[in-house]
């Protein structure tokens, strides 16, 4: 009787021995993503999401946590998580790079965050009303010298991509614009349209249509290159040299997290990004698929901040 009991015992220690020692993952993996679905942003963290659940074998279930300042209810969200690498975040390059730069009370530090992956990056395009009497960049830029303050341009919201890179433009061109601030592409566009503002930087996808329709005018991209698509459309860096904003999606994890683990999520979404079928989805949304290492995005990050961080210092931008 002792001997059994003593089998029973080994057995149950064993299979409890095993269970701990099971390799990650053995459950459903949370990727929070800090905006609200839909648009470039969502859209890219749910292929990472479909790819890294079909890879790993187990599902990643997509949770949207709009809300806060530059995403911070997410993002906080995935700070307090467990680092077990079963709740990650997917965020935007601003998230990872100047947050604690212009929240002046944050009540956490993104930098902590364990890089994974950036999954794809595309830029911003300088986009104006119809009916404005500039039909390039370097017109653009006269007719606001010509007017200074009177010239409006409209972003997504404060320390945004569109603000940022309003300030930039600003800044290497000698100009002066009005910032009206807004809560998200949509109603900035909708005012573009109606011809109250002069200006909006935005990203390409959601303007195809009125761009095509003329609705609109497409004066420059800031990528390092012309696009396929509008090769008759130069750069911001034609008229302004070094003046870019190329801006990408990344999964990180809990500060603390195993890097086997970070590693081997960035392994699933590598593989899974490289298939034609993804690369394929993934460039109709105007945007070129990566899929990095956790040490490119690392990298990344860090030149983000260098890029963009002496534009909030020289702006002043910053909020509680």
């Amino acid at each position: 009787m002792r001997k059994l009991s003593l089998a029973i015992a080994l057995a149950v220690f064993g299979a409890g021995g095993a269970l701990a020692q099971a390799p990650f993952p053995n459950k459903q993996i949370t990727l929070v993503v800090p905006y609200p679905a839909g648009g470039t942003a969502d859209l890219l963290c749910r292929f990472a999401g479909e790819k890294a659940s079909a890879i790993l074998g187990q599902q990643v279930v997509i949770e949207n946590r709009p809300g806060g300042a530059g995403g911070r209810i997410g993002m906080e969200q995935v700070m307090r998580a467990a680092p077990d690498g079963y709740t990650l975040l997917c965020g935007t390059q601003l998230n990872y790079s100047i947050t604690h730069l212009a929240f002046t009370k944050a009540a956490f530090d993104p930098r902590t965050l364990e890089p994974i992956s950036v999954l794809a990056t595309y830029p911003l395009v300088i986009l104006t009303r119809a009916s404005l009497a500039a039909n390039t960049l370097p017109e653009f830029i006269k007719y606001a010298q010509d007017n200074p303050g009177k010239v409006n341009y409209g972003n997504q919201g404060i320390a945004n991509t569109g603000h940022l890179l309003g300030e930039l433009l600003m800044m290497k061109g000698n100009f002066k614009m009005a910032t009206v601030f807004y809560r998200g592409s949509a109603p900035a566009i909708n005012d573009l349209l109606g011809g109250t503002i002069e200006m909006v930087p935005d990203y390409l996808l959601a303007n195809k249509g009125n761009i095509d329709a003329g609705k609109i005018k497409f004066l420059a991209v800031a990528s390092d290159k012309r696009l396929k698509d509008y090769p008759n459309v130069p750069t911001v860096a034609e008229t302004l040299p070094g003046v870019t904003s190329v801006t990408w999606m990344a999964v990180s994890a809990p500060p603390g997290t195993p890097k086997e683990i970070t590693q081997k999520i960035a392994d699933a979404i590598n593989k899974g990004f490289k298939e034609p079928d993804m690369q394929a989805r993934i460039l109709k949304l105007e945007a070129q698929p990566l899929g990095s290492s956790p040490d490119e995005m690392r990298t990344m990050i860090k030149q983000s901040e260098d890029i963009w961080a002496p534009v909030l210092r020289a702006a002043k931008i910053s909020f509680d």
